[in-house]
């Protein structure tokens, strides 16, 4: 593209960014019935007087620092003014909305002619998005305690602060995982937990039942399992809700599994990827047989509400267990071979399999073939269905229990068939 036309995009696109963001601004002011500084006209200008400044010395960028604070002394004063200013209720009708908004604006016009041209979209799009989710983010923040909000931050300082300066080297011969690779194996897990966790606490429809084992499944199937049993087994009502439920939270366990490994070992997750999308799929089938509960009572779904994964002292309990399981592997690996590896994936599918995983998708190339890896997270994921058949079992009771401990028994054969074809067994 010529320099002529290239000038002639931006613009446009200047033009553009700046009347979309005015057009949005206008609309959300004009709901309350009261003038801002700031609209689809004004934007436009506002863009296309910063684009201009900044041409003027793109180096220096002395005419467009005086405009940026000519722009900033006049929202200030308009601040100020609007500080003073007493609402009906006696509060200050001042925000930082909108000088901010109007500052951004002025600032799309040098985003765009310095490019790329989507970090100006971007921005600005965001901005847009802001504005119009204002209300609902602000009905967010009052819903969220404050205890969650420290803990997020606890675990944003150990992933920003410990992490990178966690030795990437083995430090005992016991076993080949790093101290990076442990907090790694943690961060992952914990990542899909709280996603799970806040989408099913704040973002789920109250009395959705399918929202319930979907992302109760990406959190922990094995909780779920026994949520839902304990409902059912309390509750009779609920047992139709709880039978879909627990065979789609397994379901949803393959998927869960599979993008954990992903992150940790690509070869072992493209080698496990059609087995586990197949016993996924076979899964949401049996659940569909079923029939899908289109919503249940809100009480059901709060008792499913999990405690916050993000607390520290799990995370390290976590990471001990992490450590126990992969030393216990390499012992084993190494007086029994692959076939240690396959009976320690059936006993440990008995507790939380996350552990023992996430140790196998983190061994050193050479150390347990991929194919045996792959085989033993099918066993470790099948002895875990039989754990929940169990539960199911003890505690829904009666004849409503024998079809989702059937299907979860179906699906740890199809699990322990897909594992012997892997080893060439079948």
């Amino acid at each position: 593209m010529s320099p002529e036309m290239s000038l002639f995009a931006d613009f446009f696109l200047v033009l553009a960014l700046g009347f979309f963001f005015g057009l949005a601004f206008e609309d959300f002011y004009s709901r309350g019935g009261k003038e801002r500084p700031g609209g689809v006209r004004t934007f436009p200008l506002l863009a296309l007087a910063g684009a201009l400044l900044y041409r003027a010395d793109a180096e220096r960028l002395l005419p467009f620092s005086v405009g940026l604070l000519i722009l900033g002394a006049w929202l200030t004063t308009y601040y100020w003014s609007q500080v003073r200013e007493a609402g009906s209720e006696g509060h200050s009708n001042a925000g930082l909305m909108v000088p901010i908004c109007n500052v951004l604006a002025y600032l799309i016009g040098p985003a765009v002619m310095i490019g790329p041209s989507w970090v100006a979209i971007a921005v600005t799009v965001g901005a847009v998005l802001l504005l119009a989710a204002r209300e609902r983010l602000h009905q967010l923040a009052r819903r969220i305690e404050l205890a969650e909000i420290v803990t997020a931050g606890k675990f944003l300082i150990l992933t920003g602060l410990i992490m990178p300066i966690l030795p990437n080297q083995p430090v005992t011969t016991l076993t080949q995982i790093t101290p990076h690779q442990v907090w790694l194996a943690v961060l992952a897990v914990c990542t899909v937990s709280y996603a799970s966790y806040l989408l099913q606490r704040y973002v789920a429809p109250q009395g959705a039942g399918w929202w319930v084992a979907l992302l109760g499944g990406l959190y922990s199937s094995t909780a779920t399992t026994v949520v839902l049993a304990k409902r059912a087994g309390t509750d009779p009502e609920a047992l139709r809700m709880a039978q879909t439920g627990i065979v789609l939270a397994t379901a949803v366990m393959y998927v869960r599994l599979l993008a954990i490994i992903a992150l940790l070992n690509w070869a072992l997750a493209v080698a496990l990827a059609p087995m586990l999308l197949i016993l996924a799929a076979i899964g949401t089938v049996l659940a569909a047989l079923r029939g899908i509960p289109s919503r249940v009572g809100t009480t059901q779904l709060g008792t499913t509400v999990p405690t916050n994964p993000l607390e520290l002292n799990a995370a390290l309990v976590f990471a001990v267990l992490f450590v126990v399981i992969s030393v216990a592997s390499n012992w084993v690996n190494a007086q029994f071979g692959v076939s240690g590896t396959y009976g320690l994936a059936a006993v440990v599918g008995f507790s939380d399999i996350d552990p023992f995983v996430l140790s196998v998708a983190q061994e050193r190339a050479g150390t347990l073939p991929v194919s045996a890896g792959a085989a033993a997270v099918l066993i470790a994921a099948s002895s875990n269905n039989l754990l929940k058949a169990a539960y199911t079992v003890s505690l829904v009771r009666g004849k409503g229990s024998l079809a989702p401990a059937a299907a979860l028994a179906l699906l740890a054969a199809f699990g322990l068939a897909a594992a012997a074809w892997i080893t060439g067994l079948l």
